[in-house]
């Protein structure tokens, strides 16, 4: 058997978590869209991406494979320039369907 642990995998290759997703967690960082700010002071609390202009250095944040396993979860938080290109480093792409 494929060892997972040491190197990024094909999604839905592992169990999903008790609300049927997969990947949450374990596989790759992922980018975010937001700019890097030292805290969440003035941060949107509807969600939407904080964003400033002129700011390249952006969040990503989870852990991957590479990471100890307490480094897996979405509240673990970096930064870096997005021209970087690490192999545990990613982003999730996320589809909203047009209404009708």
């Amino acid at each position: 058997m494929e060892d997972l642990r040491s190197h990024a995998h094909a999604v839905g290759t592992k169990r999903p978590n008790r609300w049927g997703l997969y990947d949450l967690h374990g596989n790759v960082l992922e980018w975010c869209e937001d700019t890097w700010h030292a805290s969440y002071e003035e941060a949107p609390t509807d969600g939407t991406p904080w964003v400033d202009e002129g700011t390249p250095i952006r969040v990503y944040r989870g852990g991957g494979w590479l990471d100890p396993a307490e480094g897996c979860r979405s509240a673990n938080r970096n930064r870096n320039d997005p021209e970087i290109r690490f192999v545990y480093l990613g982003f999730r792409p996320v589809f909203v369907p047009l209404e009708n």
